[in-house]
């Protein structure tokens, strides 16, 4: 078991900056963050949209992945001694409203797709105003 604990949303307008956290624990986190197809990620949730893929990182070696939409503006990190990974969000816009997930994907397939990770935290909102 993963478990996945969220903090740092909040409201900010247009332009400026918020940083969101996640702090993964459980018995498990060990043995599976250990693995190269361990990957922790952030997607988002707009009321009425789906579930969306923001950015995600490899936890082994630190490769990062990114949706179009952030590419620039965003920058995921971890912290492999305190088992946490962030998510710095510069220049927001009112599309970037949403319920912020951290998720965690055990094993391989598409990075982007909200299906393959088996963990979740309970989400964080943000909600970035014009």
């Amino acid at each position: 078991q993963v478990q996945l604990v969220e903090s740092g949303g909040g409201a900010v307008q247009a332009g400026g900056s918020l940083r969101l956290s996640c702090a993964a624990s459980g018995r498990t986190f060990s043995y599976y963050s250990s693995s190269n197809t361990y990957m922790m990620g952030w997607f988002r949730q707009a009321p009425g949209k789906e579930r969306e893929f923001v950015a995600a990182i490899r936890w082994t070696v630190g490769v990062t992945y990114y949706a179009d939409s952030v590419k620039g503006r965003f920058t995921i990190s971890r912290d492999n001694a305190k088992n946490t990974v962030a998510l710095q969000m510069n220049s927001l816009k009112p599309d970037d409203t949403a319920n912020y997930y951290c998720a965690a994907r055990i094993y391989s397939g598409d990075i982007y797709n909200s299906d393959n990770y088996a963990y979740w935290g309970q989400g964080t909102q943000v909600t970035v105003s014009s």
